[in-house]
């Protein structure tokens, strides 16, 4: 039964449970033996909830789209009361949440049971997971891969099909980077979509969105519809869907005109994995009946990469200030990484003036990218610039502790890019290399648009057929 269980999408699961095949704690316990079976080899969750899930799987549960079914929630943002969070930092290593974030109430609300919180680097700060608190989560297709970041975590545990879909966060490319890494769907939805209350109103001038990394197009919808709607006192909100984002799944796209870039428009050429992914995507779009064409956006490499890494900066220097709060304590040796550490104080010697530049600089950016845009329904790229890069690539040594944010900028251009547009973008998982790594392609949309990803999204989930998986790691 186990085995059926864990093929299924969350959605299946749901109606499972509705339809009393399955109890809450029969799914729960299944997926609790999948973890202690697989998640030492891939040390993707890092603090287990079994007794809490156990606990509310007895019931009673809220009559939610998703009663029922196991979650999990990264070890960043998504702060559940009694829980420890510790952001991928020593430094937090004893602070436990005293609320429920926003979002975590709405996934309880929805019927979601969270099984435990799962791997992240330091603050989300690089696209891989193995900070030096909680060691490398490993890639469930490769265990000598990264699994992306900073979400990774979420989702080599989807991917590994230790649960049906997880909670994910994206400042970066934080959903989408895993997603491609692990061979899952991942949707970036529009700034403003999903609550980051109480605490945030935005995170970095709204680079950071919060949602999830799934299996199926279906899944990702309906959370997004059980999420979605801004929280009390929001600084700003995405304009509301014209439906259930639910009822996008399946309604046809129409004749789309899609552009296509395949190198970084930051500068370099994509690998030939990823370049050939694109390719076979815009021919299969071709075959469907779009109009695929190359499109270029002119934008200036150097002010984009100065000004990302200001804002990114300061906002480290925030969460180091918050963490010491939290922790109640000073940092000491070891408690922060070298990249982190240098970029909190580089943070802290930004001035007003210098930041605000900064945001300006990405916000003509955006209008570029915008007008790049102009008469094209979507955008298409490589998620990624290099297929799932090996554990270590992106270290960052305390006598060069910036190197491996810059390795991480010709790794994941495109991805950022959405993050200071605040524009919709999804990786979708059409495309795996000659040694079995997932490779995703990335289409963006223009603000609000998250429905027309969704149908595009299951016109290709149609074609590509049911999701392949890698072969479960052996425990230890």
């Amino acid at each position: 039964m186990n085995h059926e269980l864990e093929e299924l999408d969350a959605t299946a699961c749901a109606e499972l449970i509705r339809r009393g095949e399955v109890t809450p704690l029969e799914m729960v316990d299944a997926a609790i033996a999948r973890i202690e079976e697989r998640n030492p080899a891939l040390n993707a969750i890092v603090t287990p909830m079994f007794e809490i899930a156990r606990e509310r799987a007895r019931g009673p549960l809220p009559d939610g789209p998703f009663r029922g079914v196991p979650y999990l929630l990264k070890d960043l943002m998504g702060t559940w009361a009694g829980v420890r969070e510790t952001s991928g930092s020593a430094l937090l290593r004893d602070f436990v949440a005293p609320f429920d974030s926003e979002l975590v109430a709405r996934l309880k609300a929805a019927g979601f049971i969270v099984l435990g919180k799962t791997n992240t680097p330091e603050f989300g700060i690089v696209p891989t997971t193995e900070s030096a608190f909680l060691g490398a989560a490993r890639n469930p297709w490769n265990r000598a891969h990264s699994t992306g970041g900073s979400s990774g975590g979420s989702a080599c545990a989807v991917a590994a099909r230790m649960v049906p879909a997880a909670h994910a966060n994206d400042g970066g490319g934080s959903i989408r980077i895993p997603a491609s890494c692990c061979g899952l769907f991942g949707l970036k939805p529009t700034r403003g979509r999903n609550p980051l209350g109480p605490i945030y109103g935005d995170v970095m001038n709204g680079l950071v969105v919060e949602h999830a990394v799934t299996r199926s197009v279906r899944d990702s919808a309906a959370i997004l519809d059980a999420t979605c709607g801004a929280d009390a006192g929001a600084p700003y909100f995405a304009p509301p869907p014209a439906r259930p984002f639910l009822q996008e799944v399946g309604a046809p796209t129409g004749r789309l005109r899609i552009g296509v870039t395949i190198d970084s428009p930051l500068g370099g050429a994509s690998h030939a994995d990823c370049a050939e992914a694109v390719r076979a995507t815009a021919r299969l779009l071709t075959d469907q009946g779009h109009a695929v064409e190359e499109i270029r956006a002119q934008l200036d490499p150097a002010a984009l990469q100065d000004a990302f890494i200001k804002i990114y900066a300061c906002g480290i220097a925030q969460n180091v200030a918050m963490a010491t709060l939290a922790a109640g304590r000073q940092p000491e040796a070891n408690d922060l990484e070298p990249l982190t550490a240098a970029l909190a104080e580089m943070g802290r010697g930004i001035s007003g003036a210098d930041y605000l530049m900064a945001v300006l600089t990405l916000q003509l950016a955006t209008r570029q990218l915008v007008a790049a845009m102009d008469g094209f329904d979507l955008w298409l790229t490589p998620t990624l610039t290099e297929p799932p890069v090996s554990l270590g690539t992106l270290d960052s040594p305390a006598g060069d502790p910036l190197r491996g944010l810059m390795r991480a900028s010709t790794y994941v251009p495109f991805t950022a890019l959405c993050n200071f547009t605040g524009q919709p973008a999804m990786s979708f998982p059409l495309h795996w290399n000659e040694v079995s790594l997932p490779i995703g392609v990335h289409f963006v949309a223009r603000q609000g648009a998250e429905a027309l990803l969704f149908r595009l999204a299951a016109e290709l989930e149609e074609a590509r057929g049911p999701l392949r998986a890698p072969a479960p790691p052996a425990a230890g």
